[in-house]
């Protein structure tokens, strides 16, 4: 499960290749590791139009997840679009895509100890995007914090390529590469939008750095 992400491309890459048209992050900094229930830029549909704006990594939980809890950290990674509690959220107005340039996944070393194993389309880190689900929710993220109402998101999951199922055999992020496969999941019918849910091809991941809480190489903001 994909708990931990770098986006190392500006705004400008982003509104490019998601073709958006309004921008809610004002200066976008490099983000060299992002983590759970940390604010990160988000593509959705917007009233004025497709727009880049800023979210919580983290959807609302499911109700038998929180019996005995007093905060709600959120679920990032989502795979069974068929369960109510994430289909609500499926339809045009609650997908995004999640800019991301590489991903890690733990690996296990012999010694049983764990590694991060940083995935991503080329030593260049590319741009890519994650399908990912957003809502705007009512809850207590952290005790500390109280009640807050925050624009939360999740990214989908599916069967693991060749690449990733060398470190993590079970899932890995639903990726789209192209403006089309943007375009399919933001506006697309549901059905044909549910078949981006699969693996991304064989051959088109690779590991780009081994260890670390982010990722090493930071590229230039264009």
């Amino acid at each position: 499960m994909c708990n931990l992400y770098s986006l190392t491309k500006g705004q400008a890459a982003i509104l490019a290749m998601s073709r958006a048209m309004v921008d809610h992050t004002g200066n976008l900094p490099s983000l060299a590791g992002i983590y759970p229930d940390y604010p990160a830029p988000v593509v959705r549909n917007g009233a004025a139009g497709r727009e880049l704006a800023y979210a919580r990594w983290g959807m609302p939980s499911p109700a038998f997840a929180l019996k005995g809890r007093n905060s709600d950290p959120g679920v990032t990674n989502v795979r069974n679009a068929a369960s109510p509690h994430w289909r609500r959220w499926l339809g045009e107005a609650s997908r995004c895509v999640v800019p991301f340039t590489s991903f890690a996944e733990p690996a296990t070393l012999p010694d049983g100890g764990k590694e991060n194993a940083w995935f991503a389309l080329g030593d260049d880190r590319p741009l890519a995007f994650f399908a990912g689900i957003w809502t705007r929710w009512t809850s207590v993220r952290k005790v500390k914090e109280g009640e807050t109402t925050n624009d939360l998101f999740a990214f989908l999951t599916t069967g693991a390529n060749a690449e990733v199922a060398t470190v993590h055999p079970k899932a890995m992020p639903v990726i789209l590469t192209s403006s089309a496969e943007i375009d399919q999941w933001l506006t697309a019918p549901l059905h044909e939008a549910l078949r981006l849910q699969r693996p991304l091809s064989d051959g088109l991941l690779k590991i780009v750095a081994r260890g670390g809480r982010q990722d090493a190489q930071v590229d230039g903001i264009v």
